[in-house]
């Protein structure tokens, strides 16, 4: 069996199957999807010490942001599991307890608070140096950035 890597859009569309399955009323903000998204890859940087996915992270103003996963809900404030064609089937046994993980700690938490506590962290304000505050960036934070800092913790 090949060993295909997964999507940020995979892990994007597992994290809404979970928090908000269909528009009965249930729904994350882009925002916080984004941050949920960032969270799994640098958890399993450090827990499973391998990335779940391969698509950049960059330090955008509002915090981190998968450019791949941001052309998808580009425009939509709200989303649902439908709205995001990744492949839940495509992450490991593995890789989805350690989203599960993420999300048990995260998942509650408002995208404001995930935002500013992504401004807190040393990859986004490492990746962010020399930026104005507020100005736009592609500037990327790295895997080794993520896996140091969060290590740490």
């Amino acid at each position: 069996m090949e060993d295909t890597m997964a999507t940020a859009s995979d892990v994007a569309r597992y994290i809404l199957d979970r928090l908000a399955p269909d528009l009965s009323g249930d729904h994350v903000t882009a925002w916080k999807l984004q941050k949920l998204v960032y969270y799994s890859q640098a958890w399993s940087l450090v827990w499973d010490e391998a990335p779940l996915f391969n698509d950049e992270i960059q330090a955008w103003a509002n915090g981190p942001v998968t450019p791949a996963l941001y052309q998808q809900h580009k425009g939509r404030f709200r989303l649902c599991a439908k709205d995001i064609a990744g492949n839940p089937q495509n992450l490991s046994q593995e890789q989805c307890d350690t989203i599960d993980s993420v999300l048990s700690f995260y998942g509650s938490k408002t995208s404001q608070w995930l935002s500013d506590l992504t401004h807190t962290e040393a990859p986004w304000k490492e990746a962010r140096s020399g930026v104005p505050e507020g100005a736009r960036s592609q500037n990327i934070i790295t895997h080794e950035a993520m896996a140091a800092y969060y290590e740490s913790l």
